[in-house]
């Protein structure tokens, strides 16, 4: 078995939020302490285009890696100014998104990154609609994080950036991670993979070009969305070096009825990437994870190896609640093959 859909929930919204979902964890509390995303508020029904998500992001713990409870709201300090500076009156912000944790074992540092979605308050001609950043933040742990500047940030039309994935430094020195962008062909927005160069994981990122396009490929699963998820360690699955397997998160194409836009299923699929050449190798035909309570969305944010032949991969169903799964090399080998 390659993959076990594990019962119940890890994270649910309680009484607190409507949904909860994106879940990422710290490797030096052995992934018992991370930061999740809460949705205050939605308008606008899931799955159909124009729905809004307010958020706020939160601590988590468990004293297992099946559980965890919704701790105090993440304190990040300059969050406000830095805010301010990348927007102002006239563009709402509507909550920080989409946490990622990576370490910097060389210095103990804690880096975080997140989505930072601002929402133009006049809808109509003449206006871009939204503004979407890599945020980010430092400190010694997570009680002690100082945003900065955003690693991925540009007002020009189509540089959105979210969903980072971070590799290994190459053989230049520099990091070729990837990311989720976005593309305007025709009317239909498409959501794309694409590479940032990171010189150093602290400052400011170059923008790199697109490497998956969902109008390109033609691959049903993932037609109209494309997002990167983690990567499994070389131990579970090992393509060579310089390359690893990771976790797309695919949606079908759009379809519009009437007036209305309804996106496609939300499924995780498998890839390969080259992460010397900043090149994506192989996508997989069919998705590998469908939740089987979900609607319209299974979204994988973050693995955690357990042991040298296993690891658990964190999936959020329909933007609602944290589902954990059991990932075994045996059918991911075969679909390489």
């Amino acid at each position: 078995m390659g993959k076990v859909e594990h019962t119940g929930r890890v994270v649910e919204a309680g009484d607190r939020f409507s949904h909860v979902m994106a879940i990422t964890l710290d490797p030096r509390t052995n992934y018992k302490e991370g930061v999740v995303r809460c949705i205050t508020s939605r308008s606008g029904q899931i799955g159909v285009k124009g729905n809004l998500d307010r958020s706020v992001l939160h601590r988590v713990g468990g004293d297992t890696l099946e559980r965890f409870e919704i701790g105090e709201k993440l304190v990040i300090k300059g969050e406000n100014e830095i805010i301010e500076k990348l927007g102002g009156p006239e563009w709402d912000f509507i909550g920080l998104e989409d946490p990622d944790i990576w370490i910097d074992e060389d210095k103990n540092l804690v880096h975080l990154y997140f989505t930072i979605p601002l929402k133009h308050r006049i809808v109509g001609e003449g206006h871009k609609k939204m503004r979407i950043y890599l945020g980010h933040a430092v400190g010694q742990d997570l009680g002690s994080l100082e945003m900065t500047m955003p690693a991925l940030y540009s007002e020009d039309h189509g540089n959105a950036a979210k969903e980072v994935s971070i590799v290994p430094v190459n053989k230049d020195g520099v990091r070729l991670n990837i990311f989720e962008s976005a593309d305007l062909v025709g009317d239909t927005w498409y959501s794309t993979v694409r590479m940032a160069i990171a010189r150093d994981m602290g400052e400011r990122w170059e923008f790199g070009h697109t490497l998956f396009h969902p109008n390109e490929h033609k691959l049903s699963w993932i037609g109209g969305h494309a997002s990167p998820g983690p990567f499994l360690p070389r131990e579970i699955v090992d393509v060579g070096d310089g390359r690893l397997v990771g976790f797309m998160n695919g949606r079908e194409a759009n379809k519009k009825i009437g007036d209305v836009v309804h996106y496609g299923m939300f499924s995780v699929g498998l890839f390969i990437y080259d992460y010397e050449r900043g090149k994506i190798d192989w996508v997989s035909e069919k998705p590998f994870i469908m939740d089987s309570e979900a609607k319209t969305i299974t979204f994988a944010s973050q693995f955690v190896q357990t042991s040298m032949q296993e690891g658990i991969l964190y999936a959020h169903v329909d933007d609602s609640f944290i589902r954990a799964y059991s990932i075994k090399p045996e059918n991911i080998e075969s679909l390489l093959q």
